[in-house]
């Protein structure tokens, strides 16, 4: 059997469906060539029936993405699957991804259908997926509390109809490692024809066994592992890319099996959904975690200034984190500046780099000591635009202090120039967001919002991140700035631009399919 695993990375597709990860299709453009260059062999780009804009997200990373195998999810619908050939017409090597449940609770309770209906839909929608593409994945929903007798069925049925990838889910991270690895030998044994086709795993995290149970069923012949970065994911979240490769490389001496995925990239690729999503993995999270490489204890840095493998399985290099400092200052320059980007990974042209350091020399002036975080929040805030800027901020001035703050600024919105505002609130933040409000005019729900100091000292980088209802969408808004005040209105202007933009594409949409103009979303 081959020793090499395929990477199947979901991070655009179920790792966004966790709460707050949704991503303009820009951000999963920007994303979705991060994932190309970290090498993972699969990239499920989105379920285009389910809107517009996964539907644009998936043509627009099978236009321009072309190394990877570009997967499409759909329900074992005629319509879905439909949308999905469409979506990916484009790819140089699509991929359909089908799926329906087979629990008995699923069954009967979610679908309300009987066994023989299922295995009959999960036959026509394979062979419907093959007059897109030759690579057809089948998946059975909440495969590990699906009879195994049945599941049996349910795979051969799908190898029969054609099926090159079959995936056993756990979804919803019930399974333990040795039941898995028990499912993944039983139709090994028991299905015709399944040496020639790919089993694939994808777990979720549930019980905390998603890693585990992964490396059990590729221990037990799974060749396809289906992951996320940084875990995220539906509750609490999907098998770690980060964790299962890592695990691998490591521990090859146990599995004896390899990966094609560049680990020097994996920090990189880390932040950028950080940024992102605004969803940062907890300090301890294996592997790109804050503290994965840091020693505190006394005993624990005695060890290290002797022998680093005392307590470090691996080089933080390894993963791309980078192992020194380069001092930057007021005095630093732009080479300074584009060299330490290129240490942590980074690689910026040059309108990136002027944006980046012009907001450089400014906190420069500001702060005593610059580190990385201060640098990558910087070059994340501002100096790539994941969607079109219809709101910029052009002028702040907020008076605090009294029972009411009051807040003027300036706005510089697209096609009507310059506009100011005034606005009145319980707080700086809450004035400022006042006078925005007035100036854009639309109805405006503000769910969580938090201001967290990217790095440490009174002189911090406060990174803010939030979500906003705007005709009954959530989009998240994040920011960076010394003055979390500036932080906290940028980042409501990113929630609004994504806001405006979602608009535009849902009446380009309607406008497509002769359905008017859509909703006015207000003024």
């Amino acid at each position: 059997m081959d020793n090499r695993v395929i990477v199947f990375d979901t991070t655009l597709r179920d790792g966004e469906q966790s709460p707050g990860a949704s991503m303009t299709p820009s951000e999963k453009l920007r994303l979705a060539h991060a994932l190309d260059e970290l090498g993972v062999d699969v990239m499920e780009a989105g379920f285009p029936v389910s809107s517009p804009d996964d539907f644009l997200s998936v043509q627009e990373i099978a236009r321009n993405v072309r190394r990877p195998v570009i997967a499409a999810l759909a329900r074992t619908r005629p319509g879905d699957i439909d949308r999905a050939g469409e979506a990916l017409s484009n790819a140089e090597r699509p991929r359909i991804h089908v799926f329906i449940a087979t629990s008995r609770v699923h069954l009967e309770r979610k679908l309300g259908i009987s066994e023989e209906e299922c295995l009959e839909q999960a036959a026509q929608a394979v062979e419907r997926a093959r007059r897109y593409t030759d690579d057809v994945e089948f998946s059975a929903e909440d495969a590990t509390r699906t009879e195994l007798p049945f599941l049996c069925k349910v795979v051969q049925t799908a190898v029969d109809a054609g099926a090159t990838t079959v995936n056993i889910p756990d979804t919803v991270g019930y399974s333990h490692p040795r039941e898995i690895a028990e499912y993944f030998r039983t139709l090994r044994a028991e299905v015709r024809g399944i040496d020639g086709v790919i089993l694939s795993v994808h777990c979720h995290n549930d019980l905390g066994l998603a890693t585990a149970n992964s490396l059990a069923a590729l221990e037990a012949g799974a060749r396809q592992v289906e992951c996320t970065i940084n875990g995220i994911g539906e509750r609490a979240g999907n098998a770690a890319l980060e964790e299962v490769v890592m695990a691998l490389r490591v521990r090859r001496d146990i599995l004896d099996l390899d990966t094609n995925i560049t680990t020097e990239r994996i920090h990189p690729t880390s932040r950028l959904l950080t940024q992102i999503t605004g969803i940062h993995p907890q300090p301890n999270k294996a592997i790109v975690g804050r503290n994965a490489f840091a020693h505190e204890a006394g005993i624990h840095q005695d060890g290290m200034l002797k022998e680093r493998s005392t307590y470090e399985i691996m080089e933080p290099s390894m993963v791309g984190v980078p192992g020194s400092r380069l001092v930057l200052g007021k005095h630093s320059g732009r080479h300074a500046l584009k060299a330490r980007y290129r240490d942590l990974g980074y690689e910026v042209d040059k309108e990136d780099l002027d944006r980046a350091y012009k907001l450089f020399k400014l906190l420069a002036d500001q702060k005593k000591d610059i580190l990385d975080e201060d640098i990558l929040a910087i070059l994340h805030h501002g100096t790539t635009d994941d969607i079109p800027i219809t709101f910029g901020l052009e002028k702040m001035k907020v008076e605090c202090g009294g029972q009411w703050s009051y807040s003027d600024l300036v706005l510089e919105v697209k096609g009507k120039g310059l506009m100011e505002g005034k606005g009145k609130g319980d707080g700086p933040i809450a004035a400022a967001f006042d006078a925005v409000d007035q100036l854009v005019g639309w109805p405006v729900e503000l769910g969580d919002l938090t201001i967290r100091a990217a790095t440490p000292g009174r002189d911090a980088v406060g990174e803010v991140t939030l979500r906003a209802k705007v005709a009954g969408k959530t989009f998240t808004g994040r920011g960076a700035s010394t003055d979390v005040v500036d932080a906290a209105v940028r980042a409501y202007l990113h929630a609004l631009n994504k806001a405006a933009h979602a608009r535009q594409l849902e009446s380009e949409a309607l406008e497509r399919t002769g359905q008017g103009q859509g909703q006015t979303w207000g003024v």
